[in-house]
């Protein structure tokens, strides 16, 4: 997104379109970033992974209809960017399909923008909610006392997730606090069934406890500009992080100079000798200030 923004404040009045997974680049879609969006899992788009292959003549106009394509996917024999090239596209810029430990994730990629003359400063990344996003954030919190404290305990990958007892003592606390928070949402996705089983048994007796599991990303990200945060190294604290949220962000095994957001608003807690299960839960309610 810090590349898209330079990107687009460069040319304002450009046609940009992102082709990639549609249910991740919706939070672009029509929002500042991006006038259209269109999937990469479009079948007819598989012949530009092979070499020789027949390049149907509509993707061929599609492509070389553009002045410039910026690509990050991995192509390390440059089998798409050459067929890209058989369709008439003359200038192409590629940027890192994966992240080393040497600099921000965001720094590197933004770097391709600089053959361009565009220098990325700002690596702080944002979303722009539609009116439509935040209709729907507003009816989701309409029964919801403020202030409301969302939590995602998951991130795709247990290693970077506290353990989820601790999740379970920390919403606990807060609840019979009744001090900080007065809603506790639980936010869930395809990853996190496992825990999200275990807090639904725990609260399903809890008004104050809500769950969000599945949203599309710009509704959730709506949603996330009106509460305050916790979660771990995942793509879900970089949108809350870019929503505006207060942000509390616990790293264990990542390395946050690389991985984590860089927004004011995003704060990190790192996990001793880079173990989550180390960092216990009156460190975690200090820091948020209870």
């Amino acid at each position: 997104m810090p590349a898209l923004k330079a990107l687009r404040d460069a040319h304002p009045r450009a046609r940009i379109e992102i082709l990639g997974y549609r249910h991740i680049a919706s939070v672009a879609d029509k929002r500042f970033y991006a006038d259209v969006v269109r999937s990469i899992e479009y079948a007819a788009l598989s012949c530009f992974f092979a070499r020789g292959g027949d390049l149907p003549s509509h993707l061929r106009d599609y492509f070389g209809s553009f002045d410039l394509i910026l690509s990050y996917l991995y192509d390390p024999d440059q089998i798409f960017e050459n067929n890209l090239r058989l369709c008439g596209v003359q200038q192409i810029l590629r940027g890192p399909a994966q992240i080393d430990k040497n600099a921000h994730a965001a720094w590197q990629l933004a770097q391709p923008l600089r053959e361009l003359g565009i220098n990325v400063t700002d690596l702080a990344a944002k979303v722009f909610p539609s009116d439509e996003d935040r209709g729907f954030a507003c009816r989701f919190l309409q029964s919801c006392d403020p202030p409301v404290l969302a939590l995602h305990p998951g991130s795709g990958s247990e290693r970077k997730n506290w353990p989820i007892e601790n999740w379970i003592e920390l919403a606990k606390t807060l609840l019979n606090g009744k001090v900080l928070f007065r809603t506790i949402i639980f936010i869930s996705g395809e990853a996190d069934e496992k825990e999200m089983t275990r807090l639904r048994t725990f609260f399903k007796d809890e008004p104050q406890v809500r769950f969000a599991h599945g949203l599309p990303l710009p509704q959730l990200a709506a949603l996330l500009e009106q509460s305050t945060f916790i979660g771990h190294d995942s793509g879900i604290s970089h949108l809350a992080a870019a929503a505006g949220a207060r942000c509390f962000l616990l790293f264990g095994p990542t390395d946050p100079k690389v991985w984590a957001p860089q927004n004011t608003n995003a704060r990190v807690l790192l996990a001793p000798n880079n173990d989550l299960t180390q960092i216990d839960l009156a460190t975690v309610s200090k820091m948020i200030g209870l």
